[in-house]
């Protein structure tokens, strides 16, 4: 799947033509730099490799400025390889936001914010112990019986249970595309995607 690197720029709403209100994540998507081309002779797979984002020299290692010095470009903070790009590039070409149309769908992965460490009821949705009734004083967020006994003596793995929250790698599918400002290298998508202001997200055709 052919795609861009970007960054969340926050949510707004936009009007459409019959005077709905939708609304929509804004993603700065590229202009990304072509700093690597993976081919089935050398690496024994097709790929283009994409740098995003300009990081400083003093930040960067001598791999990595060696990998950018290669590719005639500044060393970016977030790489990525996508696959299936129709036309062929080269070291140093750049990808910009026109790659994708208005009206198109695409898949938006990105990494979920973190919540920390959270009970069971924000975690996993879970009611409580008899919603205060029954005398339960203090019990009403607590997870109640964990159902381990005399047999099996122990809890099963996967147990759904107090823990951290967030962080993820998450991929929210099949939004459309209603708005691509190629000026400003802006990308509108129908709905929300994962991260905070200012995350990296990949977005794929």
């Amino acid at each position: 799947m052919s795609g861009l690197i970007g960054k969340k720029i926050g949510m707004t709403s936009i009007f459409d033509e019959n005077g709905k209100n939708i609304p929509c994540t804004v993603i700065e998507a590229g202009p990304c730099i072509v700093t690597q081309v993976r081919t089935e002779e050398v690496d024994g797979y097709e790929a283009v490799q994409l740098g995003f984002d300009d990081a400083t020299e003093k930040s960067a290692t001598k791999a990595d400025l060696g990998h950018a010095k290669k590719a005639g470009t500044s060393v970016k903070r977030k790489i990525v390889e996508f696959q299936g790009f129709d036309e062929e590039y080269k070291l140093g070409d750049a990808i910009t936001v026109d790659h994708f149309v208005e009206g198109e769908f695409v898949d938006v992965s990105g990494t979920s914010k973190g919540k920390g460490f959270q009970g069971v009821v924000k975690r996993h949705g879970f009611g409580g112990v008899g919603q205060a009734t029954h005398g339960q004083h203090n019990r009403l967020r607590a997870p109640g019986s964990i159902g381990a006994a005399s047999y099996p003596a122990r809890v099963f793995k996967g147990m759904k249970m107090a823990g951290r929250m967030g962080g993820d790698t998450v991929k929210v599918q099949n939004l459309r595309v209603l708005k691509v400002v190629t000026d400003k290298n802006l990308l509108v998508v129908k709905g929300c995607v994962p991260g905070h202001k200012n995350a990296y997200v990949i977005i794929r055709k």
